[in-house]
């Protein structure tokens, strides 16, 4: 990661340099104030403080540098992490930074993803601020963000961002985001949702596989039976995508994020780039050739 990222924080480091200065620099190379923070230090302070969530004072303590060094480095730092991308497993090298990314992918690869929404509690915002309400859950009845989870049959993270407010619900991100305009340009993915996208997968049916709706009450009970049936294999091959929103929720700022709001998207972006490199290196599994299906063969 050191070797990744260097070269780009030097990079972005000079440009501001040269724009500050508004123009080329006219001292040597290492003449000048030296950095009390060096980068592979910058570097393991923003580690610490994403998988952590310690305060910078306290890393400021730990480095022995005042906490506008440890501010600022995580700054500059935080926003390398999130343009990472997120990494694609049995493809090193590869990485997915967007959603049109993620498609592509799995239209190519013949992935069947996993979709969901996760949801973080966040800071309420202050009276009289326009859309304070945006944030109210009607499910956890909480201000809170949440953003879209895309995994593959094993619950490997993909893709993760798609970031809202957590008053929108899932069905209207789908359209506002521009994932059902991902499943209309590639017909060729399949995905597998919860009961919250049961309007994507009406629209694609092909394409989009959701829980099967409950039979009426007078329905008699071998349609009950096939129906659990077929809802709880259904579930037991989309859990995996809850699996992955998981491995987020053991990192500290996503437990309950208390950094200004604005920042969420960046923070979860660096989080889940982060995860992908752990969960990429698990070896696929293979998959059942043979499925069992339901036949019916008596009348009720």
């Amino acid at each position: 990661m050191l070797e990744e990222l260097a070269p780009k924080w030097e990079a972005t480091r000079e440009s501001a340099l040269c724009e500050r200065r508004g123009g080329a620099r006219r001292r040597a190379v290492g003449a000048g104030r030296k950095q009390r923070l060096v980068f592979a230090d910058r570097l393991l302070a923003t580690l610490v403080c994403l998988r952590l969530g310690l305060p910078h004072a306290a890393l400021a303590e730990l480095f022995e540098v005042d906490r506008s060094t440890v501010s600022a480095a995580i700054r500059e730092v935080r926003p390398l992490l999130a343009a990472r991308g997120l990494a694609v497993p049995d493809r090193p090298g590869l990485r997915i930074r967007t959603l049109e990314d993620l498609f592509a992918y799995a239209g190519a690869e013949g992935v069947e993803i996993r979709m969901d929404g996760t949801e973080v509690q966040v800071r309420r915002p202050q009276v009289g601020r326009p859309g304070r309400k945006a944030f109210v859950s009607g499910k956890k009845k909480q201000n809170t963000i949440k953003t879209t989870t895309f995994s593959d049959h094993q619950g490997r993270t993909l893709f993760s961002g798609v970031t809202r407010p957590g008053r929108m619900h899932d069905q209207t991100a789908v359209r506002t985001e521009g994932i059902a305009e991902q499943f209309r340009l590639q017909p060729t993915v399949k995905a597998k949702v919860d009961s919250g996208y049961q309007g994507l997968a009406k629209e694609f049916p092909d394409q989009v596989s959701a829980p099967p709706k409950k039979p009426a009450d007078g329905a008699c009970e071998g349609d009950k039976r096939a129906w659990r049936e077929t809802r709880r294999r259904q579930s037991s091959q989309r859990i995996v995508v809850e699996h992955a929103n998981a491995e987020y929720k053991q990192w500290h700022p996503l437990q309950r994020y208390t950094g200004r709001r604005e920042d969420y998207d960046q923070t979860h972006r660096a989080i889940a780039g982060l995860v992908s490199d752990r969960s990429a290196r698990r070896a696929t599994r293979r998959t059942a050739r043979i499925e069992l299906v339901l036949v019916r063969t008596t009348a009720c």
